[in-house]
C-alpha cells in the first residue's frame, strides 16, 4: 500500500495491531461478544450501516439500494413494532486496503459501525484478532434461529465462517467454470455441449483447437502478472481437483502431490506442446489481453468467473463486449484430475469469494442489528438490491431461481457450481502463499519441472510460515 497522510499511511500500525490484538484478544480493544440481550427492548434505536459504498463513486448501486430502500423499509417496518429506529449510512469509497485499515482500527478500539461489510477472505485475520466474534455470541439464540440459513449453501457460508463458525452472512458470491467459444470448437471438431470430466479432456480439446490457424486453444492464468487471478482462476481449482486445499488441518499444503500435479498441469499447457501462450502470463495486463483474444475470438478455452459474463464480453457495456455473446459463448463445470478425485470425492470443482456482513461485537443494540442483518439479507431486500444493481449472484438459493431464471450462465452457476464450490483461507498470511503460489506457476510456465518448482515453493513457503508444524507433512 501506499503510504501518505490519510488512511494508506495506516497500513504499518494496521499490521501491528493486527499481531498484537491477535496475541491479546481479550483486552480493552476488540471485544469478543458482548450481552445478546443487552437493549433487547429499547423502543429508540439508532443504528449505523458501514459499507466500501458510495453515491456517485465506488459501489454506487450498493449505496442506493442502502438508501433508497434498505433504510426506508427497515425503518417504517419497525415502526409498525412500536421502535423508532435511526438508520445512519456511513458511505466509504476507498480502494479495499484503506477501507480495511478503517474498519479494522475502529474494530479495535471498540468504535465502527453496527453492521460492517467486509471482504470474506478479511474474516479469518480478523476472527484471530478478536475483532469481530461469532454471530451467535454476538446477537444470542436468534441466530440459529434464523430461517434463511436453509437457502444458503453451506459451500456459500464458509465466505463469512472460520473454525467452523458462522461470523456474519455472505451478501454475494462468484463461481468460476471453463468458458469456450462454441464457433471455434465446432471448427476444430468438439461438441458444442462440451464438458469434459478429466484433465486429460482438457488438453485433448486444447490439441483439437492448436490446429486451427491464429487461435490461442486455453488460458490458465499464471505468474505474478497476473496477481490472484493465477490464484484463484488457476491453481486453487486445479489442486481442489486433486482432493486438496491449500490449507487443512491447521496446516499449509506444501509441496504435496496435489502441488506438484498442478504444477505439471501447468508445465504441459504452456510447455513444448504451447497449448497456451507462456508469454501472455509475463505481460502486465495479460488478464486484460486474454479478455480482449477471447472476445475476439483468438482464444478457444479460459477459467474465470462470471465476472467476465457480466462485466467484461457483456454486449451491453462490457468491457470487451462481444455482441454475439449469448450465441457462441458456451460454459463446462471444472473437472477433477479424473472422476471422483476432488474435494469431498466431487467429479467437480470451483472457487468462488464474496463479501458479506458482520455484527459489530461492539453494538449498543445486538438484537435490532440481527433483525437489521435478517431485513438485508430477506429475499425482497435481495431482489430489490438486483433490481437496483442489475443481476448478481446472491447467497440465497430461493433468490437467484427467480431471478437469475433469464440468465442462463449466472443460473449455471448458482445451481451447479456452488454447491460444489470452496474457499480462500480467510488468514492473514494467505496473500504471501498466494504469492509463493504465483511463482511456481511462473517457474513451471518457463520451463522449470514441476518437481523443482515445487521444491522451490515448499522453500519459499517454509520462510512464510516457519517449518514448525505450520506445513503439512
Amino acid at each position: 500500500m501506499r503510504i501518505n497522510t490519510g488512511l494508506g499511511g495506516m497500513a504499518g500500525l494496521l499490521a501491528a495491531a493486527l499481531v498484537l490484538a491477535a496475541c491479546g484478544s481479550d483486552d480493552d480493544g476488540g471485544s469478543a461478544g458482548g450481552d445478546a440481550s443487552q437493549n433487547a427492548d429499547a423502543t429508540e434505536v439508532t443504528l449505523t450501516i458501514t459499507d466500501n459504498a458510495i453515491a456517485g463513486g465506488k459501489n454506487s448501486e450498493g449505496a442506493a439500494w442502502i438508501t433508497d430502500y434498505v433504510i426506508p423499509e427497515f425503518t417504517a417496518m419497525q415502526e409498525e413494532q412500536g421502535v423508532d429506529v435511526t438508520i445512519e449510512f456511513e458511505e466509504n469509497g476507498v480502494d479495499d486496503e484503506d477501507y480495511k485499515t478503517k474498519i479494522a482500527l475502529d474494530l479495535q478500539s471498540g468504535a465502527g459501525g453496527d453492521i460492517i461489510s467486509i471482504d470474506g477472505i478479511w474474516t479469518g485475520e480478523f476472527a484471530e484478532a478478536g475483532y469481530i466474534a461469532p454471530l451467535t455470541d454476538v446477537a444470542g439464540d436468534a441466530v440459529e434461529d434464523w430461517d434463511g440459513w436453509e437457502q444458503i449453501p453451506e459451500a456459500v457460508q464458509q465466505a463469512m465462517s472460520f473454525d467452523d463458525q458462522a461470523y456474519g452472512i455472505p451478501v454475494g458470491t462468484d463461481g468460476r467454470v471453463i468458458y469456450f467459444n462454441k464457433d471455434l470448437f465446432a471448427q476444430a471438431g468438439l461438441p458444442e455441449d462440451w464438458q469434459p470430466t478429466s484433465w486429460d479432456e482438457i488438453l485433448e480439446a486444447a490439441r483439437a483447437l492448436k490446429q486451427l490457424d491464429g487461435v490461442t486453444p486455453l488460458q490458465v492464468n499464471a505468474g505474478v502478472p497476473m496477481g490472484e487471478a493465477t490464484t484463484m482462476q488457476g491453481f486453487l481449482p486445479l489442486l481442489a481437483g486433486t482432493g486438496e486445499e491449500i490449507w487443512a488441518d491447521d496446516a499449509w499444503t506444501g509441496a504435496s502431490e496435489g502441488v506438484t500435479e498442478v504444477l505439471d498441469f501447468y508445465g504441459q499447457v504452456y510447455g513444448d506442446e504451447a497449448l497456451g501462450d507462456p508469454l501472455l502470463q509475463q505481460e502486465a495486463q495479460g488478464r486484460d489481453t486474454s479478455f480482449q483474444l477471447f472476445a475476439s475470438g483468438q482464444l478457444g478455452m479460459l477459467i474465470e468467473s462470471d465476472y467476465l459474463w457480466r462485466s467484461v464480453i457483456n454486449p451491453d457495456g462490457g468491457i470487451a463486449p462481444m455482441t454475439n455473446r449469448d450465441e457462441v459463448v458456451g460454459w463446462a463445470r471444472i473437472p477433477a484430475r479424473e472422476p471422483g478425485a476432488g474435494l469431498n470425492g466431487q467429479d467437480f470443482v470451483s472457487m468462488s469469494g464474496g463479501t458479506g456482513r458482520v455484527i459489530n461485537p461492539n453494538t449498543e443494540f445486538p438484537q435490532q442489528a440481527w433483525e437489521l442483518m435478517m431485513f438485508m439479507n430477506s429475499p425482497e431486500a435481495l431482489q430489490a438490491m438486483i433490481e437496483i444493481g442489475g443481476a448478481r449472484i446472491t447467497p440465497r438459493d430461493d433468490v437467484n431461481a427467480d431471478a437469475l431464471a433469464g440468465d442462463p450462465l449466472m443460473a449455471f452457476i448458482a445451481e451447479e457450481v456452488l454447491p460444489i464450490t470452496a474457499y480462500r483461507p480467510a488468514l492473514a498470511v494467505y496473500p504471501q502463499v498466494s504469492v509463493a503460489l504465483q511463482n511456481a506457476t511462473a517457474a513451471v510456465s518457463s520451463g522449470t519441472s514441476a518437481d523443482d518448482a515445487a521444491a522451490d515453493y515448499q522453500s519459499e513457503l517454509e520462510g512464510i510460515v516457519g517449518g514448525d508444524g505450520s506445513i503439512a507433512d
